[in-house]
């Protein structure tokens, strides 16, 4: 019998369907096509710092993040890779993103994070800035400085360019750049959710790919 410690998936779960067939040529357009979302999404984000301030001294007060304001934020990232999924961070769907906070079960892209009952309220103090600065310096070479709206340069969004050449030359959209695509999502919502303090789970320098989340991280 295997005895070792094998520990609970991270509470930040990102998932994604590749959802063909795919356009050859929409990919080109995109942009314009998500241009409501990301006028939306600039004001969501600017409730989203307003919201983590205020969730900041709930913690540090309480131990808690009131649970109406972490969905809230939960909903803003979930938005967010709903239209990055779409658009320039993955080109995975041509389904248009839907206009919502909440999760919409039959869309090809997911995120949730579990609601913790209690937080540390030391490390609200240092993790946001102190604990996380290696998985900034990662994040910097995966997006070439990973942006709110999550359009990124850097290696993601030349990984997202080749799809898109791939996808207008084959039909096809190429399964590795998929799997390592979603890794690199994946690794950038567990440090997003670690930053907003929406988890104390510090997340695993570990690079997850594929659509599905992991059952176990040893």
């Amino acid at each position: 019998m295997d005895t070792e410690a094998v520990h609970p998936v991270h509470p930040a779960r990102l998932s994604a369907t590749l959802d063909p067939p795919l356009s050859r040529w929409l990919w080109l357009v995109k942009w314009l096509l998500a241009l409501p979302h990301y006028v939306i999404l600039v004001f969501l984000w600017v409730a989203f710092v307003v919201v983590g301030v205020i969730g900041f001294f709930a913690i540090l007060f309480t131990g808690r993040y009131p649970r109406a304001l972490f969905d809230f934020n939960t909903g803003v990232l979930r938005w967010s890779w709903r239209v990055t999924y779409y658009a320039y961070g993955a080109l995975g769907t041509d389904r248009y993103p839907p206009f919502t906070l909440a999760e919409v079960p039959d869309y090809p892209a997911h995120l949730d994070v579990a609601y913790p009952q209690q937080l540390s309220r030391g490390l609200v103090l240092v993790k946001w800035w102190l604990l996380a600065i290696p998985h900034y310096l990662v994040l910097g070479v995966f997006g070439g400085g990973y942006r709110v709206l999550w359009i990124t340069g850097g290696l993601i969004g030349l990984l997202t360019l080749f799809a898109g050449v791939a996808l207008t030359c084959t039909g096809r959209y190429p399964r590795g750049i998929f799997d390592l695509l979603i890794g690199l999502h994946r690794w950038a919502l567990r440090v997003a959710a670690y930053a907003a303090l929406l988890t104390d789970v510090y997340p695993p320098f570990r690079l997850d790919q594929g659509g599905d989340e992991p059952e176990s991280l040893p």
